[in-house]
């Protein structure tokens, strides 16, 4: 069992930067790949920003790249989200998420939600224009 503990969410003005973090429980975090996804009011959870359980690879949806940075710190048993220039639209509740990756998997940095199977209860970001 993984749990997944979610914050550095906040109030942000529109251009402002957050980072989150995410803390895993376990002392086996760095088998796992990440993920954040996020969900706004009234639409369906979508992918952000993923990192393969080796770091070597990441995967972002369009709407953040060049804005977001996922990195993760096997140390700390910790997996960030770097948010600069901020939108409006970037409002939500950000979820981190992990699974242990299958063999010959451990480059991948998965972008669909079931393909993660432990979540945390989210941080929530609200962007002001």
């Amino acid at each position: 069992q993984v749990q997944l503990v979610e914050s550095g969410g906040g109030l942000v003005q529109a251009g402002g930067s957050l980072r989150l973090s995410c803390a895993a429980s376990g002392r086996t975090f760095s088998s796992y790949a990440m993920g954040w996804f996020r969900q706004a009011p009234g639409k369906e959870r979508e992918f952000v920003a993923a990192i393969s359980r080796s770091g070597r690879s990441t995967n972002y949806a369009d709407s953040v790249k060049g804005r977001f940075t996922i990195s993760r710190d096997n140390a700390k048993n910790t997996v960030y989200l770097q948010m600069n220039s901020l939108k409006p639209e970037d409002t939500a509740v950000y979820y981190c998420a992990t699974v242990l990756p299958k063999p010959m998997e451990w480059s991948v940095a998965y972008s669909l939600p079931h393909q993660y199977n432990y979540w945390g209860r989210g941080t929530q970001v609200t962007v002001s224009s």
